[in-house]
Parts: C-alpha cells; structure tokens; sequence
C-alpha cells in the first residue's frame, strides 16, 4: 500500500491549493480515505473524509465550506480542495487509508498559508 500526497505549497491568505492523494498497492475503490493535518506543536487532527463510492464526505467543523474532499476512483485518487485559507491552516497534510486492519499514511505535503 502506497499513498502519495501533493499539491502542497506556499499560498496567501484568502488563496486556494488543491491537494491529491494518489493510492496504490491496494483495492483504491474498495475503502474510504481521510485527509489529516499536523501543525507544528500540535497533535495531529482529521480534517475530512469521503467514502469509498465517493458518495458521502465528512469535514471537521472548522473546515466545513472552505474545504471540499472528492475521489476519482478511476484514477485512484483522492483530492482536498481548500479555499480562504488562513495562517491557522498551516500544517501537514496527510492522507490516511485502513486496509484490512491497518492503517497506512502517506509522507505528507506541507501547506504554508502566509503573506
């Protein structure tokens, strides 16, 4: 099982990034993926989630109408469009997938939302 986050970057306050999360090594289709986010000196914290079939999504509160997860299954990815960002969504950004049990997290992008 492999995932691979991108799109990450340096971006100004009120911009936008979109981040992609590209799975391998396992039944993409078959398992929901969660987006999470570590800022320095806090604890890691999940910021949405889409199921498998794309068809139910989930967003922490402080990201509800700024953020938007989708999943195109054909492609085997899963992005995080995030829109009026703030210095306060400075953070890493991972993804996440349970297989069979266990749980596998990409290396993480960093989000860097300053003027």
């Amino acid at each position: 099982v492999q995932l691979v986050e991108s799109g990450g970057g340096l971006v100004q306050p009120g911009g936008s990034l979109r981040l992609s999360c590209a799975a391998s090594g396992f039944t993409f289709s078959w398992y929901a993926i969660r987006w999470y986010r570590q800022a320095p000196g806090k604890e890691r914290e999940l910021v949405a989630e889409i199921s498998s079939a794309g068809d139910s999504t989930n967003y922490a509160d402080s990201m509800k109408g700024r953020f938007t997860i989708s999943r195109d299954n054909a492609k085997n990815t899963v992005y995080l469009q995030m829109n009026s960002l703030t210095p306060e969504d400075t953070a890493v950004y991972y993804c996440k997938a349970k297989v069979h049990g266990l749980n596998y997290w990409g290396q993480g992008t960093q989000v860097t939302v300053s003027s």
